[in-house]
């Protein structure tokens, strides 16, 4: 039997992600993948994945789902309310959820992305080595869009014996059961200034332009999304005109175009600009800027690249030894006991699932 999610309700923009298209820039393909890495990362290792597997990246309201097998989950990024037949599922820690249980995503309280991570990852098919999904070019995911009612999204099956959490399920009669909490590897937290290394042509800009990214606030635009974030503030000017070549763009890639209000480039940028770019956002900071909102008030800071590879490299080194205890939480050792009172497991009720 295949192994499916099912979509009772979207969400408002429910997109599978994984961490991206890579190798194919060259030939004018975006790279697409998860906005905030970070928390794609952490869903993933809770449940014991790659970090590569496929997610679901929720926005703002997500979807109604249930699943055709008990299947162990986690969710990581934004503070969204979610419950499963009605109770609350914890952020940041794996859970068992039972088959057919109803998992309803309500409001965002903080930030904006929530990502769900099941246990195998999300199986929909490979586009140039990728399950992201691309909507401006209808491609990756499912069927290159959003998530909308009646989908039913394949999950890989796990070729493994029953997990101790799903044993501690049957018992209880509970529509999920939580394993222990791990603790997280530390992040940059608000309101800190992001921090940013110089753009090639930083140099090209006015001093009062120079002085007024680092020292002034920007606020996201509502012309904003997973290709760009518009930022409202003060105008960097030039010193002197200047035409250039199209250079090759990266996620965090601060470019200014003719009107002087500076964009962002995200998870979807194009592959290429010919815009001069004042700064790049440190990767260790992109998390933070995925999160934020329209309307949100951003500052910047400048670091060395020194100082950005230590920040990866001790992110990395925090994120490594999360990634074990997580697997050791979620797989081998649930520190949850079972519920006192257990009550049988009523396949019937769930018979009526789709397979």
């Amino acid at each position: 039997m295949t192994h499916l999610m099912q979509v009772d309700q979207p969400g408002m923009f429910s997109l599978v992600q994984d961490l991206g298209r890579y190798g194919w820039q060259r030939f004018g393909v975006p790279a697409n993948g998860a906005m905030d890495e970070r928390a794609h990362r952490i869903a993933n290792a809770l449940v014991g994945n790659d970090d590569d597997a496929a997610t679901l990246e929720c926005t703002l309201t997500g979807p109604t789902l249930r699943f055709t097998r008990n299947t162990l989950i986690a969710l990581s990024g934004a503070d969204m309310a979610v419950t499963a037949d009605g109770k609350r599922v914890p952020l940041n820690r794996a859970v068992m959820l039972r088959r057919g249980a109803v998992l309803a995503f309500s409001e965002c309280r903080q930030g904006t992305r929530t990502y769900l991570a099941v246990r195998g990852g999300i199986d929909t098919e490979l586009v140039m080595g990728s399950r992201s999904t691309f909507v401006r070019g209808a491609y990756g995911g499912v069927e290159g869009r959003a998530l909308k009612r009646g989908d039913r999204v394949p999950l890989v099956t796990p070729q493994e014996d029953p997990l101790p959490l799903e044993r501690m399920l049957v018992q209880s009669g509970l529509p999920f059961v939580e394993a222990g909490v791990v603790e997280l590897p530390a992040s940059a937290s608000e309101p800190a200034p992001l921090r940013f290394m110089r753009g090639p042509q930083w140099r090209k800009f006015s001093m009062a332009a120079r002085r007024a990214f680092t020292r002034e606030a920007f606020v996201i635009s509502t012309q904003s999304d997973r290709m760009g974030y518009r930022l409202d503030g003060p105008e960097l000017d030039l010193k002197q005109p200047l035409e250039m070549i199209s250079e090759a763009c990266e996620f965090g890639t601060v470019q200014v175009p003719p009107s002087g209000s500076p964009i962002v480039l995200m998870a979807d940028r194009q592959s290429a600009g010919g815009y001069p770019k004042i700064a790049y956002v440190i990767s260790t900071d992109l998390p933070l800027l995925a999160q934020a909102r329209p309307g949100d008030s951003l500052h910047f800071t400048p670091v060395t690249l020194r100082q950005a590879e230590l920040a990866h490299a001790q992110a990395e080194q925090a994120f490594a030894r999360f990634r074990q205890q997580a697997a050791d939480a979620a797989l081998s050792r649930p520190l949850t006991p079972a519920p006192a009172a257990t009550q049988a497991v009523d396949d019937a009720s769930f018979a009526a699932l789709p397979e």
